[in-house]
């Protein structure tokens, strides 16, 4: 008998349009030979339905063996929907509900690393309600210009944003408020923008890092929402690395990966800056779409995504 596996995405952030495409390339991955895959659709407004029928998560954990979680962002990326399917007693992809809250929000996240001895940018947090000469006053008393700002919450870079001078500091708080109660003001690290994977062993043996990726941008340039999502006009290519820069990504990823207590697999965002290694953020659901840098960072190794959701599936059931 095959495995029932329902694919969930969609949601009810603002990253809807991108779980889409991230559940809909899984879905095409899944081997149908082994497992009876079931499409799990949550509306923008947090209505369930199955294969395109209105459901409940009750009744969604009586006709599944195992979730893959595809969701992105709010709801199904910072512990919410874990702790239902957990409710349930069902199985599923991605990291639990602790880890998953902790890698959403970048201020615990942050601090996370921090408290593991991991490089982070220093950064600022701005409440929206707060009077914005405070806040200029408070970023300017402990950030050198330029700035990084974003959202504490979300993913896919959305809100991101580049600041030179208090004009566009200002621009791009009020950007990033619009995403949410609460935004970070970064100092920005000037160097190379990397991003790789981490995937668990199986049978808890540790984890390995896929070959990390090198993202190319013009001076102050972000790798923001729609450069990822949208006009991907960045060139990407394996990063051309000596042993000891290697080493010293793996070892800080490896070292957040664990500390954090994420599994099954992530994709770490990092800057390389000629002071060591700067972790930006976590992505504990990366983006699984067609020709995303995750997949890109599978396929420089061999693996190709019917193999790499198959070995998922096997983790996920294991229940670690």
């Amino acid at each position: 008998m095959k495995l029932r596996v329902g694919v969930m995405r969609g949601g009810k952030g603002s990253e809807y349009h991108v779980s889409l495409k991230t559940g809909g390339h899984v879905l095409s991955a899944l081997p149908p030979d082994r497992y009876d895959v079931r499409d799990i659709l949550i509306t923008a407004d947090g209505q369930w339905h199955m294969n395109g029928v209105p459901t409940t998560p009750e009744k969604v954990s009586r006709s599944v063996d195992l979730v893959w979680n595809a969701l992105h962002g709010e709801f199904g990326e910072d512990g919410k929907v874990q702790k239902i399917l957990d409710a349930f007693g069902v199985p599923y992809t991605g990291s639990s509900a602790i880890p998953s809250a902790v890698g959403m929000n970048k201020v615990l996240a942050k601090r996370s690393f921090e408290e593991l001895g991991i490089k982070s940018p220093q950064g600022v947090v701005v409440e929206r309600g707060e009077e914005i000469e405070d806040v200029l006053a408070r970023v300017r008393h402990l950030l050198r210009a330029p700035y990084v700002v974003k959202p504490v919450m979300g993913g896919s870079s959305l809100g991101l944003s580049f600041a030179s001078n208090a004009q566009e500091l200002m621009q791009g708080i009020e950007r990033a408020l619009s995403f949410g109660e609460r935004a970070l003001v970064e100092e920005y690290i000037s160097g190379r923008e990397i991003t790789l994977g981490v995937i668990d062993a199986l049978d808890n043996q540790g984890a390995y890092v896929t070959p990390p990726l090198e993202i190319f941008l013009p001076d102050g340039a972000l790798f923001d929402h729609d450069s990822k999502n949208i006009t991907p006009a960045h060139p990407v290519s394996l990063a051309q690395l000596c042993l000891a820069d290697r080493e010293a990504l793996e070892q800080s990823v490896l070292l957040a990966h664990r500390g954090l207590g994420i599994r099954h697999y992530a994709r770490y965002d990092v800057i390389l800056a000629n002071d060591g290694v700067y972790l930006l953020e976590v992505n504990t659901l990366p983006g699984l779409a067609f020709g995303s840098l995750f997949e890109k960072s599978l396929a420089a190794q061999g693996l190709f995504m019917p193999e790499f959701t198959d070995y998922i599936v096997a983790l996920a059931l294991q229940r670690k």
